[in-house]
């Protein structure tokens, strides 16, 4: 994409005043190889339409959603859901963009389609007022709790340096596959919250993470033996402040973004350079980027990946 579309792209939106432009830090613009030929992308980055829409050109782009859903699999959808907010607050993941999923995991085949989240307040009205309970059930997912320390079971972390056991949901233990779809936004402990945080939803005992260096816990987490086989960012709507809840509308940005990748710590990495034009995040403010690239769980390095970039 070239930059003066990118710019119009974004004056479209209406957030032409709210960006920052670097060329070191355009993401859908400047950084990684923009490959134009070949099917398999390391990671996808598409802008302009609406989440459904994003979700289905950019899964496309990385081979269709049978390349990580297979017939017969017992697949587990994690939104981030932690907040009793509408959807318009952008404190949860889109509910559209999880409906998709879902939608598109049964098509591939899925047995059972699962979806939780350890939320922050309670759990029943954040199910309800984020919209995702309504969506997930409409295509027939299974919308279970996870507020109770008997839906989780203790696993060790061996490759973790300062959390080394976890008591992890049921949920995600039993599947075959899971699909991390967190919301991209400002968070006042870890700076931003994205895929690698999102792995605090599936933990029984969070406050030990804040307890114990938050940046280093979030990297160890995510050397859990069954990763993702897909993070899906949701930046259609971006918190850029107060969070990880929000205050107001005032607090919102809607880029109407996605990015896509099987690989955490580069999906988790673009969508921090793009989060940068909204407003200053340096990459080593986020500190679980790096210690998660030193635990081998994933590369910031942009340049060495086949990276695909869509404009709708």
């Amino acid at each position: 994409m070239e930059r003066r579309e990118f710019l119009r792209t974004i004056a479209l939106a209406g957030l032409a005043s709210t960006f920052k432009f670097s060329d070191a830090m355009d993401i859908l613009a400047q950084s990684g190889r923009n490959v134009k030929t070949g099917a398999a992308y390391d990671l996808v980055a598409v802008m302009g339409g609406e989440p459904e829409m994003m979700f289905r050109k950019a899964i496309a782009e990385m081979g269709g959603i049978g390349k990580f859903v297979k017939p017969g699999n017992k697949v587990v959808v994690k939104p981030n859901i932690g907040w009793d907010k509408v959807p318009e607050l952008a404190g949860n993941t889109n509910p559209k963009l999880v409906k998709e999923i879902i939608s598109q995991c049964y098509k591939a085949g899925a047995k059972e389609v699962v979806v939780f989240d350890h939320t922050c307040d309670d759990w029943r009205k954040c199910y309800k007022n984020s919209g995702i309970e309504d969506a997930a059930e409409a295509a027939k997912a299974k919308v279970v709790p996870a507020n109770e320390e008997t839906y989780y079971r203790e696993v060790d972390l061996p490759q973790g340096k300062n959390l080394r056991k976890a008591k992890i949901h049921n949920a995600i233990l039993d599947c075959d596959v899971w699909i991390n779809v967190p919301i991209l936004k400002h968070h006042g402990g870890a700076n931003l919250t994205i895929s690698m945080k999102n792995h605090m939803g599936i933990v029984w005992d969070r406050g030990a993470f804040h307890k114990n260096d938050l940046q280093q816990c979030i990297a160890d987490i995510c050397t859990f033996r069954k990763p993702a086989v897909l993070n899906v960012v949701d930046a259609y709507r971006v918190l850029k402040s107060n969070g990880p809840r929000g205050t107001s509308a005032a607090d919102v940005v809607t880029p109407k973004a996605i990015f896509i990748s099987s690989d955490i710590v580069a999906v988790d990495t673009a969508a921090t350079k793009f989060f940068n034009q909204i407003r200053t995040m340096p990459l080593e403010n986020v500190g679980h980027l790096a210690k998660g690239e030193a635990l081998k769980i994933g590369t910031m390095n942009l340049d060495g990946l086949k990276v695909k970039r869509l404009k709708m």
